[in-house]
């Protein structure tokens, strides 16, 4: 076992009931709060779910500040871009599947098309919302989002880095979507590990040994890369660590930043390993692992397994149930690594 001393990840990382466990959504809250304490010229608005969203911490310290749209989520858009006109920074939230998924035309032209400096909070996302069921599950939003011009996307893997996808956005010129989960998720990052737009980070590289023909002892050569957004990245280390158990070299890439895309490391992942598995709580067209594909595709075309919803609508039933029903657990991530590895 191998894990990068620079991600600074805490020592019992594969010790599941030993991790503290916090919703993704704390973090936005907490940092936007702060956030506002730094800079007069931050607002925030909300579509009636200042509880849901953990907007309330902001609109309980900057009343003045905050503003309570009710169940609008175009008036949510619109009025945001208009105080981003007159040198507001706004940031709006609501759940995913109705900020962006009702008001995606309004992010489109009045925010995007005019560059706006407008911050989108999209919470609940993903099958983990649990027994809210397909209505409520934002499994589309990355696509829907990522496909928009000036927009940047950001998917934070836990609560330490949901702080700072907050603080970065806020820091940030111009359209920004950040993406937060509803269940609380294990925090396996720290203060210090790194965190900046466009950019991702290996947490999990095998140091192997293969025998040579000569019987000498030579390091490994890596045989897959898995790649993967959100708190599933937690699951994507679980897998490695079975995976290195019997003899594969894995290494784990943690993508928040899913546009802009670290094409760097990336590429660097692909030539090393050959071989690349996309890990992601959303609609697998669309999402991270249509991002790495197509620049793959144009860059160093590789085989590739992709973990995610395979063109399904979501269903009722508890978090961590729905993750494995829909093909996004541990035992599924090391059976695509495998998959993927024979096709080299």
């Amino acid at each position: 076992m191998s894990i990068n001393p620079n991600a600074k990840l805490v020592q019992n990382l594969l010790d599941l009931k030993s991790l503290e466990q916090k919703p993704t959504r704390n973090g936005y809250g907490e940092a936007l709060a702060k956030a506002g304490e730094e800079d007069p010229r931050i607002v925030a608005l909300c579509a009636d779910l200042t509880e849901s969203t953990r907007t309330e911490i902001f609109a309980k310290k900057f009343p003045e500040r905050f503003i309570e749209i009710g169940v609008a989520e175009q008036n949510l858009a619109t009025v945001a871009a208009g105080l981003a006109a007159v040198g507001k920074i706004p940031f709006i939230s609501s759940y995913a599947m109705f900020s962006p998924g009702r008001n995606w035309e309004q992010i489109r032209t009045t925010i995007c098309y005019n560059n706006q400096n407008v911050k989108i909070a999209g919470a609940h996302s993903g099958v983990s919302v649990g027994p809210d069921g397909a209505t409520h599950q934002a499994i589309e939003d990355i696509a829907i989002m990522r496909v928009i011009p000036n927009m940047v996307v950001l998917v934070p893997c836990d609560v330490e880095e949901a702080r700072k996808v907050t603080t970065a956005a806020a820091k940030f010129a111009g359209p920004v979507y950040m993406r937060f989960t509803r269940e609380k998720t294990p925090v396996f990052t720290t203060g210090a590990t790194p965190f900046k737009i466009g950019r991702a980070q290996v947490f999990w590289d095998s140091n192997l040994e293969a025998k040579l023909p000569n019987g000498n002892l030579a390091s490994k050569k890596l045989d897959v890369a898995v790649i993967a957004c959100g708190p599933l990245v937690h699951n994507a280390i679980l897998a490695a660590a079975a995976l290195e158990s019997e003899g594969l070299a894995v290494r784990v890439i943690n993508c928040p930043s899913v546009k802009p895309l670290d094409e760097t490391t990336i590429l660097d992942a692909a030539k090393a390993a050959g071989a690349i598995v996309t890990v992601e709580e959303h609609q697998i067209t669309g999402g991270l692992g249509g991002a790495v594909a197509e620049f793959l595709a144009r860059a160093f075309p590789v085989p590739i397994e992709f973990i995610g919803v395979q063109n399904r609508f979501g269903e009722s039933g508890m978090p961590n149930e729905l993750i494995e029903h829909f093909g996004m657990g541990v035992t599924h991530i090391v059976q695509a690594a495998k998959n993927v590895v024979r096709r080299k």
